[in-house]
């Protein structure tokens, strides 16, 4: 029973511990952002550039309504058009359905050509294509 409590104690504190923000990079592993537990983006200099919400909505530092992700990869702006898609593999593609790059299982974010462009490691895939290839927040 002496050996539970210990290890009840640091499950609890396990399970009661924030969770970290993921970090976004570039090519060169320089850090550019992260991504918060509630769907907050900061920038590299820590600012709250916008938010991702539950639903998918997208926010500007504003508060403002700037876009929406669906649940079916479908990346919208404000005005509600569809401007590109994420499929289930990571592929990202434009309005024109073409292949504009990809986010890997693992985070790496490559271009159309297969070069790294960055790295989003747990961040969901969907949200790291609006940032790395939408450019809605910027």
């Amino acid at each position: 029973m002496k050996h539970i409590i210990p290890l009840l104690l640091s499950l609890l504190l396990l399970v009661s511990a924030p969770l970290e923000a993921q970090t976004l990079r570039n090519a060169n592993n320089a850090s550019i952002g992260k991504v918060e537990s509630n769907g907050t983006i900061r920038n590299a200099n820590n600012a709250t550039i916008g938010k991702v919400e539950s639903d998918g909505t997208i926010r500007n530092s504003n508060n403002a309504r700037i876009g929406k992700i669906d649940s079916d990869g479908i990346i919208r702006n404000a005005n509600n058009a569809t401007i590109g898609k994420v499929e289930s593999d990571g592929t990202v593609r434009n309005a024109n359905n073409a292949t504009i790059g990809k986010v890997q299982s693992d985070g790496t974010v490559r271009n159309a050509n297969n070069a790294t462009i960055g790295k989003a490691e747990g961040v969901d895939r969907k949200i790291a294509a609006v940032l790395f290839f939408m450019h809605l927040l910027e």
